[in-house]
């Protein structure tokens, strides 16, 4: 990706952010909003787990869930401030996916799948069946933040869902630029280079090993600070967060949108949190379009759906 392209991308993509709330009818838009910046957000780790550096991860929701229990447990127990745990959560995620991730990186196709699956469920169990300490699938409440206060006495007067609206998607753009910049950068070369064949990348020196822990490592710390955006924006979490279900929406925004594209999987992951919104009046049938719109796509556009149209729109072009 050349650097002006990285920059039309956060351009497009702050331009959206920032242009939405123009025709947003009611304060619930701002809420969906901010949970397709939360769940685009994680997405856009595993853009860099497998879209960069090729491994797959079916459990990564369990990083999501240690960073939203963090911002429920750390303020109780610890007496930290929730902006703090977040950091925290992104800590221990980080530190969590370094020491699971060297055996289990290992693995190849779906055994690294099954395993890192198996590291998914082992989180959510132990946040369910752990009663005393998380409240179990009751879930538990999780402390307000303090910075709407702060905001407001600063002057600025914003309701609940414009403030996580905009915190969310401030984040989302953090996230995607350094996402974006890892790209070119030498690490994300290597990532790239083991993605195309990790015999070829090892012959001119690549580090295969060290890159695909440091992208495993990378990807958990966004889903550990999605994770804790979103316990604080409900005030409340369960171990859904942590589910496999969680898991296997994450992969399929991402593989939806395009996974090599960090824009296409952002498109991806606001498709599959606005279709169950639109299509609450065939609830009976909800699973079954969102089932069939998979496969149409994976037939369809293999590549994704962003992807797949800008490269079909740019061939018309030319």
């Amino acid at each position: 990706m050349t650097g002006r392209n990285k920059w039309i991308s956060l351009g497009v993509l702050a331009l959206l952010i920032a242009l939405l709330p123009l025709f947003f009818p009611s304060g619930y838009y701002y809420r969906v909003g901010a949970l397709i910046f939360v769940n685009a957000l994680s997405v856009v780790g595993l853009v860099i787990l497998i879209g960069y550096a090729g491994q797959i991860s079916l459990g990564h929701a369990g990083f999501a869930g240690i960073g939203a229990y963090a911002c429920a447990l750390a303020p109780e127990h610890l007496g930290l401030h929730p902006a703090l745990a977040v950091l925290l959560g992104a800590v221990i995620s980080g530190v969590m996916a370094a020491l699971i991730g060297k055996p289990i990186l290992r693995l190849k196709g779906y055994y690294l799948a099954v395993a890192t699956l198996g590291f998914g469920i082992l989180v959510s169990m132990v946040l369910t069946n752990e009663r005393a300490l998380t409240g179990g699938p009751d879930g538990m409440n999780v402390a307000d933040l303090g910075l709407r206060d702060l905001l407001r006495d600063m002057g600025w007067k914003l309701s609940g869902g414009e403030f996580w609206y905009m915190l969310c998607g401030i984040v989302l753009l953090v996230g995607a630029w350094l996402a974006l910049n890892l790209f070119d950068s030498p690490s994300g070369r290597a990532m790239r280079a083991l993605h195309g064949s990790e015999v070829a990348a090892a012959t001119v020196g690549v580090d295969v090993p060290r890159q695909k822990l440091r992208a495993f490592v990378i990807s958990a710390v966004y889903a550990s600070v999605a994770g804790s955006l979103l316990a604080l924006q409900n005030g409340f979490i369960t171990p859904d967060v942590a589910g496999f279900m969680h898991s296997v929406e994450m992969v399929t925004m991402a593989v939806l949108g395009g996974v090599g594209s960090v824009l296409g999987a952002t498109f991806g992951a606001a498709i599959l949190t606005l279709l169950p919104q639109v299509l609450t009046v065939f609830a009976e049938y909800e699973q079954l379009v969102l089932g069939l719109v998979m496969v149409l796509v994976m037939i369809f556009l293999p590549q994704g759906l962003l992807p797949s149209i800008a490269r079909r729109l740019k061939g018309r072009d030319e």
